[in-house]
C-alpha cells in the first residue's frame, strides 16, 4: 500500500498542499531507477566499444560498410555520388534485432 505525507506549504499566493512519498518508499524507487540507468549505461558503453572497433579495424575487414555489393556508386566527370542502400538495410536489420532483444525483457 502506498502512503503519502501531506505537507502544507505557505506561499505568497496562499496555502498549497503537496503530497510526497515517505522516505522508505522513495529509497526503493531510487534504487531500482539507479539499477536500470546503470544497466543502460553499460549497454551503451558496450555498443560504443563495438562501433569504435569497427571504425578502427574497418580497413582490414573483408567487406567495408558503405562499399558493400549492391551499394550504388555513380562516378561523374566532376564528382562521385554514393547511395549505400545495402549498408542502410544491414544497419536497419541489426538495430531492429537489438531493439527487439532489449524490448523482450
Amino acid at each position: 500500500m502506498r502512503s503519502f505525507a501531506n505537507i502544507i506549504l505557505q506561499s505568497p499566493l496562499g496555502r498549497r498542499s503537496v503530497f510526497c512519498r515517505l522516505p522508505s518508499e522513495a529509497n526503493s524507487l531510487s534504487a531500482s531507477y539507479h539499477r536500470s540507468v546503470g544497466r543502460t549505461l553499460i549497454i551503451l558503453g558496450a555498443i560504443l566499444i563495438v562501433v569504435g572497433l569497427l571504425f578502427t579495424l574497418g580497413e582490414r575487414l573483408p567487406m567495408r560498410l558503405g562499399r558493400l555489393p549492391g551499394d550504388i556508386v555513380v562516378r561523374g566527370k566532376n564528382g562521385v555520388f554514393y547511395f549505400p542502400i545495402v549498408t542502410s538495410l544491414l544497419i536497419s536489420l541489426v538495430l531492429t534485432i537489438v531493439m527487439w532483444l532489449i524490448g523482450r525483457r
